[in-house]
């Protein structure tokens, strides 16, 4: 830690320590995923916290920011536009950009948001956060009204806090220095749809190929003509091939809370093991880590409540996050798994094998919550339904397991079970399903995360009691989620079965179901699909009915399109004593580092 000039700061208070200003921040990543995108146009094979929320938002706003001061809504002080004004038929909304800047000075300007849903409208697909039939499907039409100003009118009423929070947040402007086919070749992609292709492909080239791990274009972002210019609070000073990086305050930030430190890295570790030895030598050691986490898997971490084993140097703070847990299973697999996958039986007796509440108490020390639907019971919210809180359908239950697949034509005498009613109809295994079919499957996880690794353990050896076979498959995080989660080729579609990146799905916004469980949705990465779940979804969307959420999670809880998986935070976090700023935590996963600083010890 390098630390400058003592200064009086507002964030200090009158008896506390005097803040200092400059000095270095360094924060642990999570094993296995290095930043890969730096375009904030994020396909589903890369969409996730790390890369949107812990990277490309220090230095790309969104349109508006979500969580105001630790708790869920949105911080119209940081965002880049003032409240939506909305017309009084309930189907049009004007957006007004306020008057801030990128870094090389372009005003942050009504084009930029029409670049942005121009490049949604034709490359919809390729973004993760896009569902079909939604925003910008769902519009008649989106104009710019003055420079600062863009109109959207929707195909009908929806909830207005859903259109805030779920569909204008996701857009995030991009400038006119992008808006170009070649270095030297400018574009009009935000007035002409025509150009978004070939605009799409030079960014693209800019970012490098999604899934190569090896990319070395990462190590010129922070050179690049096109990431170089920002409108956060932070640019790239550096970035390794490996995703060791380093920001540096955007001196042209128009914004509020501008960065006291000097520089902001993130550091990446290969193992919770090799970061918990950061830890162990302290923030003033050598590779020092002022900001890094204890790991859940490893015998370090207290019981929830209890003392915290590096409190010399560090305060300990869950990273308590709005999100999903799940283990998806590949609706698409065109062999025999994805026919059984298929069949709610079998999702349910899997379900019923994960002892959800041993892993809570064993596994993430009292930390973990159930997951026993589509909406995270933590942080807690009126969009829970009273089902999913007193009494959820899918309780660990080996018994009932080998009953679901015994009343289905499974002989679960041994383990793997075997099909000995094949086909449909009544107490079958179920359509294509055929004699000597055997419940045995791949498990692919991410490696190097002592919890996770613990976890699909529990759920290896409780699977087997019911005759479900699970063989486990340790991957490279980022490696298995490009690999198993990229666009599926023509007549080629993915071959995995099941697998877990350690997480979910981080909601920006309502948890409505649109993108992760529409038939349709670009973050759906089973490929589930059922019209009465579409039915649900949709009605979640137009209203602020609470009875229309209660129905569509309990309607999902039962169906199991996923292996629910128990929720924890995201990092149980160790931040150096004397680093400020870092509470409260955002609920929605992102960062502020330019709210960090430190204080005289």
């Amino acid at each position: 830690m390098e630390l400058s000039t003592v200064v009086a700061e507002p964030t200090g208070s009158a008896d506390g320590p005097r803040p200092i200003r400059g000095g270095i921040a360094s924060w642990a990543c999570s094993p296995g995923f290095p930043p890969s995108t730096i375009f904030p146009f994020t396909p589903p094979e890369r969409i996730g916290i790390r890369n949107l929320f812990e990277f490309q938002v220090l230095m790309y706003r969104p349109l508006y920011w979500l969580g105001k001061d630790g708790q869920p809504g949105v911080d119209f002080d940081l965002s880049l536009a003032e409240p939506p004004e909305w017309g009084q038929d309930g189907r049009s909304v004007t957006v007004t950009l306020k008057p801030w800047q990128w870094s090389n000075g372009e005003p942050i300007c009504a084009d930029n948001v029409m670049f942005w849903v121009n490049m949604m409208a034709v490359k919809g697909p390729r973004f993760g956060s896009y569902s079909a039939g939604y925003f910008p499907d769902n519009l008649t039409s989106y104009e710019k009204v003055a420079e600062n100003q863009v109109r959207f009118t929707f195909d009908k009423a929806y909830s207005k806090s859903w259109v805030l929070m779920n569909q204008l947040s996701i857009i995030t402007p991009m400038p006119k220095a992008w808006d170009r086919t070649a270095d030297d070749t400018p574009a009009n992609a935000s007035r002409d749809k025509a150009d978004i292709p070939a605009v799409y492909d030079y960014l693209v080239s800019h970012n490098g190929v999604w899934t190569v791990e090896d990319n070395e274009i990462r190590t010129r972002w922070p050179t690049s003509p096109v990431w170089s210019v920002v409108n956060g609070p932070w640019q790239l000073q550096s970035f390794t091939i490996d995703g060791a990086v380093t920001f540096v305050p955007n001196e042209h930030y128009s914004g509020p809370n501008k960065p006291h430190l000097d520089e902001f890295r993130q550091v990446p570790v290969a193992t919770d093991e090799d970061e918990y030895a950061l830890l162990l030598a302290g923030p003033n050691g050598p590779n020092p880590i002022q900001v890094g986490f204890l790991p859940y898997g490893l015998d370090v971490v207290p019981p929830a409540g209890g003392p915290n084993p590096l409190a010399e140097h560090y305060r300990l703070i869950p990273q308590d996050v709005y999100c999903l847990r799940f283990l998806p299973f590949n609706f698409h697999h065109p062999g025999t798994a994805g026919r059984i996958f298929h069949q709610t039986y079998f999702r349910q007796a899997l379900q019923c094998t994960l002892d959800q509440d041993t892993a809570i108490r064993d596994i993430f020390h009292g930390y973990g919550h159930r997951t026993d639907g589509p909406v995270p019971a933590v942080p807690d919210s009126e969009f829970v339904s009273p089902a999913q809180r007193h009494n959820p359908p899918m309780r660990f239950d080996i018994q009932r397991a080998r009953k679901l697949l015994e009343d289905n034509g499974w002989d679960v005498s041994t383990t793997p079970a075997v099909c000995v009613r094949p086909g449909a109809g009544r107490g079958c295994a179920g359509e294509g399903v055929q004699a000597g079919a055997k419940l045995s499957f791949s498990l692919r996880y991410v490696d190097g995360r002592a919890a996770l690794h613990q976890l699909m353990q529990l759920l290896e050896k409780d699977a087997a009691k019911a005759g479900i076979e699970l063989r486990l498959e340790p991957v490279y995080g980022s490696v298995m989620v490009a690999e198993d989660h990229s666009p599926e080729a023509p007549g080629k579609p993915h071959r995995w079965e099941l697998n877990c990146w350690n997480g979910g799905w981080a909601f920006y916004g309502q948890p409505t179901g649109e993108v992760l469980f529409k038939s349709t949705a670009g973050s759906n990465f089973g490929h589930y699909s059922d019209p009465k779940a579409d039915e649900l979804i949709d009605r979640t969307v137009v209203s602020d009915d609470l009875d229309a959420m209660y129905e569509y999670q309990d309607y999902l809880a039962e169906q199991v399109p996923t292996v629910w998986t128990p929720g924890f935070p995201i990092r149980l976090l160790e931040v150096a004593k004397n680093l400020r700023g870092v509470e409260p935590i955002n609920p929605y996963g992102m960062i502020n580092p330019e709210n960090w600083y430190y204080v005289e010890e």
